[in-house]
């Protein structure tokens, strides 16, 4: 719901200039947001050798198998 709820939002907003320039500063604020998320942490905890990726299409090497 909330996917249709952006689509009809962001084609509504991008009949005139005022709502593309909208789109844009808000397309630019949420890429920023994302990579100030993505930074490496400097956490000892975070950087521990064998702690699993939180993606699941990481590849894990040859020797992980069926590990999940």
């Amino acid at each position: 719901m909330k996917r249709i709820l952006q689509l009809v939002v962001t084609r509504w907003l991008a009949r005139t200039p005022i709502g593309m320039i909208l789109l844009g500063l808000g397309w630019l604020f949420t890429r920023r947001r994302r990579a100030r998320k993505q930074q490496p942490a400097n956490s000892p905890e975070l950087r521990r050798p064998g702690r699993r990726s939180g993606n699941p299409y990481a590849w894990r090497g040859p020797a992980a198998g069926d590990r999940r």
